[in-house]
């Protein structure tokens, strides 16, 4: 046998084992020449020559496996073996099946926080029908501090991104069955029924409805400027707005400090009197409220719920956390944390104003006739807000509404609050909880 053939079988036999072996030295004559690698001597005869050589190599050969494969058992950490009749089973080291990182921490930590407060939320719904009233827990000042730590503008804004990328068609119709099937959206409303025809999720979300879907009211005063669920409703106490039943929020922290009067042709009230007495402009009337939230599978537009004139814009940067129930129910003043958009101005009865609070994946906030107000911006100075003056030299009395007229529009669900001057005997045609939709009427005198 060749001593190349010899070589190949040695090295398919160590392949095939797959464990260390040991040869025994070779004779003491056989020594290999380190001046030339090629050349070896050994014992007079050519057949000796040529078995010292096919042993020689062997040797050589079965020590560099062992040498490599001892080099590599002290890189690895220790593993354990395992015999199972008669097969043999190696186990990974433990260091790498599992190395903890703080991505993983935060995700299993938020992930079961998160369900956590579903099995709440849910919890609470099934009291709610029952007819049971729910007692109110309040989140602590860490727990608010917690969830304000969630980086939701940056994921609000990844998903209006996302929201805005073009769909294949073939992709469309299963994306939006999906989405209907999970929120229960009705098509049979849209303008177009077509799924094939938005482009994205975000023209899905703003569809418009067909004509006769949202028939407004035309015999009361106030209508309903979306479709939606309603929270609360009532009159303004001691300058507290309820967001839900038993949990108030300032009314000056939501709306912010008084617009000069010069521009909102609110009356002079004296100093002393409480920010509340300050906006009503008429003696007798009251400050009314209502809280509409805005579900995910909601219709996303809101229009004017009456006729009125928008004065002034005051845009309120802030956190983007959930306004679902559970969520208005647990942390106080939720509301006066998110960013919103605050419209005043006033109508037949004295002030009036409508504010778009944004929510988590809502950052984005749309007013048509406000091409200059743009929403979620990347960074922003805590407690600021910015102006803007609907009323100039050209433009007197500000923009005319018309009750039902289109007004704006979120990406997603979110939440739209009034708060208006009413006289005493106006009355709310609600109850807290019911769903509404946009045209439906709020109340009237």
């Amino acid at each position: 046998m060749s001593s190349s053939r010899a070589m190949s079988l040695v090295q398919k036999w160590l392949n095939y084992r797959g464990t260390p072996w040991q040869f025994q030295q070779p004779p003491v004559g056989w020594q290999r020449q380190e001046a030339n690698t090629s050349t070896h001597s050994y014992p007079s005869g050519s057949g000796c020559q040529e078995q010292g050589g096919l042993l020689c190599s062997c040797h050589l050969l079965l020590q560099r496996s062992l040498r490599g494969r001892a080099g590599a058992l002290c890189r690895q950490p220790p593993s354990r073996t395992f015999f199972s009749e008669r097969k043999k089973f190696h186990t990974a080291p433990v260091g790498q099946v599992f190395r903890l990182r703080p991505f993983h921490v935060l995700v299993a930590t938020g992930g079961g926080y998160a369900g956590y407060r579903k099995y709440e939320d849910y919890k609470l719904e099934q009291l709610e029908k029952s007819g049971i009233e729910v007692p109110v827990k309040l989140a602590s000042e860490w727990e608010v501090a917690l969830y304000k730590s969630v980086p939701t503008r940056l994921l609000s804004r990844a998903w209006g991104r996302l929201n805005q990328v073009e769909l294949p068609t073939w992709l469309r119709k299963p994306v939006y069955s999906l989405y209907i099937w999970t929120f229960g959206v009705n098509m049979k409303e849209a303008a177009v029924e077509d799924l094939h025809h938005y482009r994205n999720l975000s023209e899905f979300f703003r569809r418009k409805l067909k004509p006769q879907a949202r028939p407004v009211c035309g015999v009361h005063s106030v209508i309903s400027p979306s479709d939606g669920k309603i929270l609360n409703f009532g009159q303004v106490k001691n300058c507290e707005v309820e967001q839900v039943k038993g949990v108030t929020y300032s009314l000056e922290s939501f709306l912010g400090p008084r617009v000069p009067t010069e521009e909102l042709r609110f009356s002079q009230a004296p100093p002393g009197n409480s920010f509340q007495q300050q906006l009503v402009t008429k003696e007798g009337n009251e400050l009314y409220h209502c809280v509409i939230y805005l579900a995910p599978g909601d219709y996303h537009c809101f229009h004017s719920p009456t006729d009125w004139t928008v004065s002034h814009r005051r845009h309120f940067p802030g956190s983007l956390m959930s306004v679902n129930p559970g969520v208005a129910r647990w942390i106080k003043e939720l509301f006066c944390h998110n960013e919103r958009v605050v419209l005043t101005g006033d109508w037949k009865h004295g002030f009036f104003s409508l504010t778009a609070v944004g929510a988590t994946n809502v950052g984005s906030i749309r007013i048509y006739f406000d091409q200059d107000l743009h929403t979620n911006s990347p960074s922003y100075s805590k407690g600021s807000y910015n102006d803007f003056s609907f009323i100039s030299n050209n433009n007197k009395e500000g923009i005319p509404m018309r009750k039902g007229e289109h007004l704006g529009e979120f990406n997603l669900g979110s939440t739209i609050v009034l708060i208006f001057e009413a006289p005493k005997d106006f009355k709310f045609n609600l109850k807290a909880g019911q769903k509404i939709r946009f045209g439906e009427a709020l109340g009237s005198l």
